[in-house]
């Protein structure tokens, strides 16, 4: 007798395999899920092949633009999610007792606020935390709110444009917005420039929707005119590249660009009328109880902030 093609034993699912299981019900995509893990999008259908085969039934019926749950998928969501949860808590409760701070610490960062103190963070944990291990994971700033929202990490670095108000919201620095050009541009060797000069500028954006260009094309708006997307690019690579050897302009944070304007590769005045100023906060989970390497993390990225000077790059000697 043929064997059932949804006949398969109890190893396809595993924890692993159900955590990509809603990795894929957030993402709506097999793609995009395998952009983030970086692999191919092929491993990660087959695995999830494998996973329907184990559970007995589809769990997403594909179209032309990603994935949706079929209603057994909708049905067994829930208890993935909260068996996940209670998984989680459980070596959570575990690890807090530990005499020996160890463990995943689960840190989501928006890319321009990542380097240096990324690096800064991993040599001072390596030094005196060696068995806490850091789980880094890039994104924008209302992805990662839905990250920390729904569990997916423990902490998240991210930009306020209103200074938090709130426990759970640590404020590390306050920040300006810049014009970002080639070197020796008049415009960015001025000491700073009104918004209102960057009406009809060639401009290299991130692409919408995205908060930050939102917040962009409004202010555009309040002052009468449309800002001029020359280039749309979420990559801050990519845009710094063009604004240093394009006749383009980017708008950008400062944390962003510092390692290139220190080499003279980059020029930037900072904006005014208005400063768009921004506020980089910790954001700590809402619900749940941190371990103990969860707070020595907290702490330790306060702690490397402020003896910078609430800056998230050191001084320049």
């Amino acid at each position: 007798m043929p064997k059932n093609r949804y006949q398969a034993g109890p190893e396809a699912m595993d924890p692993a395999a159900l955590r990509l299981f809603v990795d894929v019900v957030e993402a709506g995509s097999f793609t995009k899920v395998a952009a983030a893990r970086q692999t191919v999008q092929s491993h990660i259908s087959r695995q999830i092949t494998d996973l329907e085969t184990a559970c007995g039934a589809r769990l997403f019926r594909r179209t032309g633009r990603g994935v949706v749950l079929t209603e057994q998928g909708e049905t067994i969501v829930v208890r993935v999610r909260a068996w996940l949860a209670d998984s989680e808590q459980l070596f959570r409760d575990i690890r807090s007792t530990s005499s020996v701070p160890m463990g995943d610490v689960r840190l989501g960062i928006l890319p321009s606020a990542a380097h240096p103190l990324l690096t800064t963070l991993y040599a001072r944990l390596h030094d005196r935390y060696p068995s806490i291990r850091l789980n880094v994971r890039e994104g924008q700033g209302g992805e990662l709110d839905t990250l920390l929202d729904g569990g997916a990490v423990d902490m998240a670095i991210l930009f306020r444009y209103r200074r938090p108000d709130s426990a759970e919201e640590r404020l590390l620095a306050s920040v300006g917005t810049y014009l970002v050009g080639r070197p020796g541009d008049a415009l960015t060797r001025a000491p700073s420039i009104d918004f209102a000069r960057l009406a009809g500028l060639p401009l290299v954006l991130p692409r919408r929707p995205a908060h930050w260009r939102a917040m962009l094309d409004e202010t555009a708006r309040s002052k009468g005119f449309v800002l001029q997307a020359a280039v749309e690019a979420d990559s801050l690579t990519l845009q710094k590249e063009l604004a240093a050897s394009q006749p383009l302009y980017a708008v950008l944070g400062p944390y962003s660009f510092v390692s290139e304007l220190r080499a003279k590769r980059l020029q930037a005045t900072p904006i005014v009328t208005p400063s768009l100023k921004r506020h980089v906060t910790l954001a700590l989970p809402k619900h749940g109880k941190m371990t103990t390497a969860c707070q020595i993390v907290s702490e330790m990225v306060q702690e490397i902030v402020k003896t910078w000077g609430g800056n998230l790059s050191p001084p320049q000697e």
